[in-house]
């Protein structure tokens, strides 16, 4: 036991309150007492964390019962040991039910009581490693999604494991779906703080107002609605680290208010009187052009420079098309895991589509294309897929703006690849069906008069012919000299 452990004792009859603190106090505790659980509820919501609170079943105006819910609404962790003069079996259960560690009747010895109190202790100490363990898995499991097969990757990965020991913010960048959150991960499972909590805010999900309470929380009565104080997420984070997301969209006075808290280590709920200390690492991310954003007076310069101390800029997807085999691997081993299937390695037709596509949604997009490969166990209609999105890109591409030779260059190499891939999976069906173009043209789910088309245009007259396809390059095509089936 340390002697610099906190009891709050919580009982009406002042005798007990007399008896149960100097009983303490000998044994080096520093004990303080009330009288009635609205006291108790009220301590512990302005902040206050005893080791032990000792709480009376039976009490006037406001019972332990009750006061036992509210304080375990205010903090689940918080170790409650109940006394009563009764021993009832109901009471006792819904005591424990509603989170009391241990149950006590009057009159106890000293040695019950110290007894409890070890087995607080012991079940407290065990939660911890419970935590620990858990976070070793999330750290073997992030640094597993943390695929670094790139040279851009790679040297974020190195980048990561420098500045993750150093206790300073980081500013992330990169486009929607790259990872930014992964990376943030990291950076806390690496760093000093790996054991306290790493808690994520949208700073998009939520308007101005709400996100404020969000981050900072309120007090009761703070406004309509507000029947009880709540911590914030900077509260929940104390000691570890907070992830702001989107920060971009945040409102240019909550901006203001988070740039004090960077500097001055404290804020206050709202509608609180009192400061509240916090010691939070804070990371924040943002998809959006932030100097651009700056300029427009959508954030604020010296808040870009409180957290851009340290930088890191992930990659989109189309730049490090090296590692997509990697993650198609994984996510399709995630998911067939998930959903109960065997694992249905992708043709090499749709391996080469996946990787000549440009991912605009990046991972996010890649993890959804593979968890319906999973799902729909069908390789052929996953490869159409791929190809329908590069024409629908096509057609939609704001690049079409661009002056005509490159529009003309870029609509070249679009369509060079979306024939290159219908060629293959033309050739492939017709490889399945030994040549049955009618059964070819079911399989692809084309008619038969658009199979004829097709394979005069890419020359697949004879399966000898299969590689020497035009692939719509404008050479003229030669005509299908196959007979045609009855």
């Amino acid at each position: 036991m340390s002697a610099k452990e906190k009891i709050l004792v919580v009982d009406d009859e002042p005798s007990i309150r007399k008896y149960l603190q100097t009983l303490l106090e000998v044994e080096g505790y520093l004990v303080e007492t009330v009288s009635n659980g609205k006291d108790a509820i009220r301590r512990v919501g302005e902040g206050e964390r005893p080791d032990f609170i000792i709480l009376d079943v039976l009490m006037p105006e406001m019972g332990g019962l009750e006061t036992l819910q509210e304080l375990m609404h205010l903090d689940r962790s918080l170790n409650v040991i109940m006394l009563s003069c009764s021993n009832e079996v109901g009471t006792v259960v819904e005591a424990i039910r509603l989170g009391a560690h241990d149950y006590l009747t009057k009159p106890f010895e000293k040695t019950e009581l110290e007894a409890a109190m070890l087995k607080s202790r012991q079940k407290k100490q065990l939660t911890q490693e419970n935590q620990a363990l858990r976070d070793f898995c999330d750290q073997v499991t992030e640094d597993l999604s943390f695929l670094a097969a790139s040279p851009q990757m790679v040297r974020i990965r190195q980048q990561i494991l420098q500045i993750a020991p150093v206790d300073v913010p980081v500013f992330i960048c990169g486009e929607s779906g790259v990872g930014k959150e992964v990376v943030a991960r990291m950076i806390h499972l690496r760093s000093k703080r790996r054991n306290q909590p790493f808690i994520k805010v949208n700073c998009a999900a939520l308007p101005g107002e709400l996100l404020e309470s969000e981050l900072f929380g309120f007090e009761q009565g703070a406004f309509t609605g507000a029947v009880r104080s709540k911590p914030g997420k900077f509260e929940l984070a104390n000691k570890g680290t907070i992830f702001l997301d989107e920060i971009a969209e945040m409102s240019v006075h909550l901006q203001a208010k988070l740039l004090h808290v960077l500097q001055d280590h404290q804020y206050s709920r709202l509608g609180g009187r009192h400061l509240v200390e916090t010691d939070v690492r804070v990371l924040a991310a943002t998809n959006v052009d932030v100097h651009e954003a700056m300029k427009t007076g959508k954030f604020r310069e010296d808040l870009y420079y409180r957290l851009n101390v340290l930088s890191i800029n992930v990659p989109p997807l189309r730049e490090r098309t090296s590692e997509i085999p990697l993650l198609f691997k994984h996510f399709l081993e995630k998911y067939s895991e998930k959903f109960g299937k065997a694992p249905q390695a992708p043709s090499k037709h749709l391996l080469d589509a996946a990787l000549n596509y440009p991912w605009p949604g990046n991972l996010r997009e890649l993890e959804n294309f593979v968890k319906r490969y999973v799902i729909l166990e069908d390789d052929e209609g996953s490869l159409r897929e791929l190809v329908e999105m590069s024409a629908t890109r096509q057609r939609t591409s704001p690049r079409e703006e661009a002056p005509v030779a490159r529009e003309q260059g870029l609509k070249a190499l679009v369509r060079g690849l979306k024939d290159e891939a219908e060629m293959e999976a033309i050739a492939d069906a017709l490889e399945k069906t030994r040549w049955c173009r009618k059964d070819a043209a079911k399989m692809l789910g084309i008619s038969y008069k658009a199979l004829l088309y097709k394979m005069r245009q890419f020359n697949l007259d004879t399966p000898r012919n299969r590689r020497s396809g035009t692939g719509g390059n404008g050479a003229t095509p030669a005509p299908v000299g196959a007979k045609q089936e009855a």
